[in-house]
């Protein structure tokens, strides 16, 4: 019947009753991103990641946060890996998960945003502080008719979103901000969206976090941003670039640079991104949710950066989900 309607139904019928539906799950759970600090992130890649490093950052300066994001939802030090086989879970899930942050005693919120998920106004009564821009690729086009650029619009109007009325949380007024990957050719698109404050982050531009010596371990990544050193207890020279934004937004947030670097440091695991498998065995495995390529890319560079000389690489894929791969 479903499918039925969908073919019935003229787009903007369709696109409407997302919207309706978005507004009574807001509804029906008392608008509960009003009562927290809420961060959208979007972008192709690493999305679950810098929310999993935002969360450690606050986390560790006392703000309690909760998030949702591809792989896992967390509220506070409580964690379930996301059931729903989709990033943004339906209207009513999105809107549950929150109101039970924020009963929970959570000040912050991150909600990983896809540019499906905005187009069918699954953003609609969550209402925005924070927008971060990790990157932009040639991905899920298929969602947007195979066009680029409005994919690329699609994910804008997360941003455009944060022009709404600020929250008063605690008795302080609640900034709009956005943050943006300077390192992306499409970062200036992103910025130009009207917010309170706007910061980037980078590892070759000139940024207002720009990471330096940056050196790969065994057990993670150490860098530096200014005279702060850091180091991720996660595998991965890539992984600084969803790191940045964390410590952007627990800066701007009031968390002192010791407790965000015992954030970064402390958190070990995201899962299926860059997850070290150890059983005893006498070589290392790594699973990390790679599907294009230049996530490959960095997930080989890594292995070629700790593996011991002469080792080999062994690498298997499996195929993409969301029917997108036919075998």
């Amino acid at each position: 019947m479903k499918k039925l309607l969908k073919k019935l139904l003229p787009d903007r019928a369709i696109l409407f009753y997302h919207y309706c539906v978005a507004q009574l799950a807001a509804l029906l759970y008392g608008w509960p991103s009003k009562k927290m600090i809420t961060i959208g992130i979007t972008g192709t890649k690493g999305k679950t990641s810098t929310a999993n490093f935002i969360w450690a950052c606050l986390m560790a300066g006392g703000i309690k946060t909760g998030f949702i994001s591809t792989a896992n939802i967390r509220i506070g030090e409580s964690e379930v890996m996301n059931k729903y086989h989709m990033t943004m879970p339906g209207r009513f899930i999105i809107q549950k998960l929150m109101r039970e942050m924020a009963k929970a005693g959570c000040k912050a919120c991150v909600v990983e945003t896809t540019s499906e998920g905005l187009k069918q106004f699954r953003h609609v009564g969550v209402f925005y502080d924070f927008g971060v821009f990790t990157n932009l690729t040639p991905e899920h086009l298929q969602a947007h008719g195979g066009n680029f650029e409005e994919y690329k619009t699609m994910k804008g109007k997360m941003f455009a979103a944060l022009g709404k009325k600020r929250k008063i949380i605690g008795g302080k007024r609640v900034h709009k901000v956005i943050i943006a990957n300077r390192d992306s050719e499409h970062a200036a698109y992103f910025l130009h969206f009207p917010a309170d404050k706007k910061l980037t982050y980078s590892l070759d531009a000139p940024s207002n976090c720009r990471a330096k010596n940056i050196q790969e371990l065994t057990g993670g990544v150490s860098f530096e941003v200014g005279k702060q050193k850091y180091k991720l207890g996660v595998l991965g020279k890539f992984n600084i670039y969803n790191a940045l934004p964390a410590i952007l937004v627990a800066n701007l947030l009031g968390v002192p640079d010791s407790k965000i670097t015992r954030g970064l440091r402390d958190l070990t695991l995201i899962p299926g991104r860059m997850e070290v498998i150890n059983e005893g065995q006498k070589f290392t495995v790594i699973v990390d949710y790679a599907h294009e390529k230049q996530s490959i890319r960095n997930v080989l560079e890594t292995a070629k950066a700790i593996k011991p000389r002469r080792a080999k690489t062994i690498i298997l894929l499996g195929a993409e989900g969301g029917r997108r791969d036919s075998a």
